[in-house]
């Protein structure tokens, strides 16, 4: 026999003794399963035999110890057992996205052998229990807690003990108070530190400048105010810091010191100055969100030299100036440009044309002037272009060059082109991905166009704030994927087509949950980030319409909003109206709309804006359900109308007689008042003169 034949002997007796895990390994799994009120049929599964090493999420290293429990994503519910702590070699404990509540046992995350404890996206609550800097070190090197429900002050002196600590994501909870000082006093490897969405208050501490290897900050979301410390900008290894939506103020003079960089996100706070001319040294920079703040100034032309860039957000700022400064044209891997809300000024810079993976462009309300370049056609790539209020000229060439954009899927050009013509050139080709287009607050003239019925896969259309004539073309329920339909404030005649009640898009409610390339403002403080977050909408509204509601109207059972107010309607409110029982907002005001109202409109039990003054309606008004909740001013300017919230009501005899009682009930109540009050008067006067008297 070799030398080493009896050593290897030993060791394959001992290996076959150590054929499943332990009994304390498998009790302490067993008491963690007790304690869940929900484990999704694992204990079932657990069940199947004795030896832990097989369970379903349990790992096992080559001598049989418990390694990994892996649970994620089983719905579970219940608390976490202390008793997991009992795992004396578990490395890798992962039981996020469950259901689990109550608190984090600190045995767990004091450790001496986890080095990965993720429990996010749970319903852990209380407070986190701060560890002492004498206790023993913990051996921790990934805590992820975020997405849970901790609340109270975060620990401060817990990250002493942790000297093995490179990441902790303690993101999307309620935490307060400050940021800790203590993150790089015991570790030299500190990586990541995310404490978004939280309500930490105060500053980013000046000591992490002290993390040397600080690669990722994430503290947006929160109440953290002041000036962003000099020390912050000394920390070269950083690569991505996000403070979105917090309170601060200054400049960034100290950017340029950051120029491991890749993504910037400061937007959301009350940021002054101009960008730097620094910010050229970020050449590894690929996001740059300097969204709602207060910056100002032009555009440094160093902004050419970061040529990893493939987003630039600037919007609602005050920046001013040409955007020609900045040469688009090196950067070529440009990707989203949002300048919207600021006082750029000049045409729009021919070098943005040459980034050609340009997929979302915004240069709405600025001053831009002028006509738009036939070199957009270059932007093959480009899905979302909005240049609403601003000064661009000639919509019919404009129109023929954005056609030649093949990708296009939203299109916004409103408030444009004043006092121009609808181009109706029946010719047009192109937009065959067009799915929201916004023609709106133009004083344009002329007709609905008949290249519109091209556009098969238009989604919403907005043509209102026009001066547009003639009637709703027949063509329109043509427009399959059609749901969202705002023509209002227009001239439009005739009588409300039945074709418009005959959508399909507005008989279902099936509509995908496509995301826009940016959010859709509607206002400033009213943003949209999917198409089916719109509303399906019929108006119809400040037009010249006549004729009578089309009872077929009730057909459009998925309509959340409809607008017929200030036309010539007449007739009566159509039965099938009550229908519509998605229906959330209706208008028919100032109509000449007769007889009453249906009752069966209370049937709509959504509804939460309605307005039907200024018609010729008669009758009572339901005292019950749904209409009975609305103000008067919506049924005001009917003067045959009688209930209870408006001040009208019918002259019947009945209503006579309870005018005359109430009239000789209110003379009773003066004259009951009047001598009361005499009375009191007297008394008081007597009471006065004898006090005297005895005085």
């Amino acid at each position: 026999m070799p030398p080493f034949g009896p050593a290897l002997l030993i060791l394959l007796y001992f290996t076959s003794l150590a054929t499943s895990c332990t009994e304390q390994e498998r009790s302490s799994l067993l008491q963690f399963n007790t304690e869940l009120s929900y484990d999704s049929g694992l204990s079932s599964s657990w069940e199947n035999t004795k030896d832990c090493c097989k369970w379903e999420g349990i790992t096992c290293s080559s001598d049989m110890t418990v390694t990994d429990v892996f649970l994620t994503s089983r719905s579970l519910q219940g608390h976490i057992s202390v008793s997991l702590g009992n795992l004396t070699s578990l490395l890798h404990l992962n039981l996020s996205h469950n259901f689990l509540s109550g608190s984090l046992p600190m045995e767990l995350v004091s450790s001496k052998s986890i080095v990965v404890l993720d429990v996010s996206f749970n319903q852990l609550n209380g407070d986190l229990q701060e560890l002492q800097s004498l206790a023993p070190v913990s051996f921790l090197q990934v805590l992820n807690i975020s997405s849970n429900l901790f609340t109270g002050r975060f620990p401060s002196t817990t990250w002493e003990v942790m000297k093995s600590l490179v990441v902790l994501n303690a993101s999307n909870n309620s935490f307060t108070g400050q940021i800790p000082t203590t993150f790089c006093v015991s570790t030299l490897s500190f990586a990541v530190l995310e404490l978004s969405y939280n309500q930490f208050s105060g500053s980013i501490p000046p000591e992490l400048g002290n993390c040397s290897t600080l690669k990722s900050l994430h503290a947006g979301h929160n109440k953290l105010s002041g000036t962003l410390p000099d020390e912050l900008f000394n920390i070269n290894s950083l690569e991505h810091l996000f403070l979105h939506n917090n309170q601060y103020e200054g400049s960034l003079i100290g950017i340029g010191n950051l120029t491991n960089l890749v993504t910037l996100d400061l937007g959301g706070n009350g940021l002054c100055g101009n960008i730097p001319e620094s910010i050229g040294e970020l050449k590894r920079l690929e996001e740059l969100h300097l969204d709602d703040n207060s910056m100002s100034g032009e555009l440094p032309s160093t902004l050419s030299n970061c040529k990893n860039l493939i987003i630039i957000d600037l919007k609602s700022n005050d920046f001013s100036g040409e955007l020609t400064k900045v040469s688009f044209s090196k950067l070529p891997n440009l990707k989203i440009l949002d300048v919207v809300w600021n006082n750029f000024t000049g045409a729009v810079p021919e070098s943005i044309y040459s980034c050609s993976n340009l997929t979302a462009l915004r240069l709405s309300s600025n001053r831009f002037h002028g006509q738009l370049s036939e070199r957009i056609d270059n932007l093959k790539s480009l899905s979302f272009l909005s240049i609403v209020n601003n000064s661009i000229t000639n919509i019919t060439r404009a129109l023929q060059i954005l056609r030649s954009c093949r990708s296009l899927t939203t299109l916004l050009i409103g408030k444009n082109f004043m006092d121009e013509a609808m181009p109706e050139d029946d010719t047009f080709n192109g937009f065959e991905n067009l799915q929201v287009l916004f023609i709106n607050d133009c004083s344009l003239s002329g007709k609905i166009p008949l290249w519109l019925s091209k556009l098969t896969s238009l989604e919403m259309l907005a043509l209102y704030n026009n001066q547009l004539t003639g009637t709703v073309p027949d063509w329109i329920n043509s427009l399959t994927f059609l749901f969202y339909i705002d023509i209002s404030n227009n001239s439009l005649t005739g009588e409300i087509s039945t074709a418009l009640t005959n959508m399909p898009m507005l008989e279902t409610n099936k509509v995908a949950p496509k995301s826009f390339e940016l959010p859709i403002y509607l206002a400033q403080s009213l943003e949209y980030l999917i198409l089916s977050a719109f509303p399906k909408m019929l108006n119809l509204g400040n037009n010249n319409l006549t004729g009578v509601i089309p009872k077929e109207i009730g057909r459009l059972k998925a309509l959340i909003s409809l607008n017929l107010s200030s036309n010539k309607l007449t007739g009566t409110i159509p039965q099938s109206i009550c229908n519509l029982t998605n229906l959330q907002k209706v208008d028919l005001s100032s109509n000449h709309l007769t007889g009453a109202i249906p009752t069966s409109l209370n049937n709509l039990h959504f509804l939460s804006q309605f307005n039907i003054s200024n018609n010729d309606l008669e009758g009572p008004i339901p005292f019950v359900g749904q209409l009975s909740t609305f103000p008067s001013y919506s049924f005001d300017g009917n003067p045959k109308l009688s209930g209870p919230m408006i001040a009208h009501h019918c002259d019947s005899a009945e209503t006579i007689q309870s005018k005359k009682q109430t009239g000789e009930k209110d003379e009773k109540v003066i004259f009951v008042i009047a001598f009361g009050a005499f009375f009191c008067v007297g008394v008081l006067y007597d009471l006065t003169v004898i006090s005297r008297f005895l005085g």
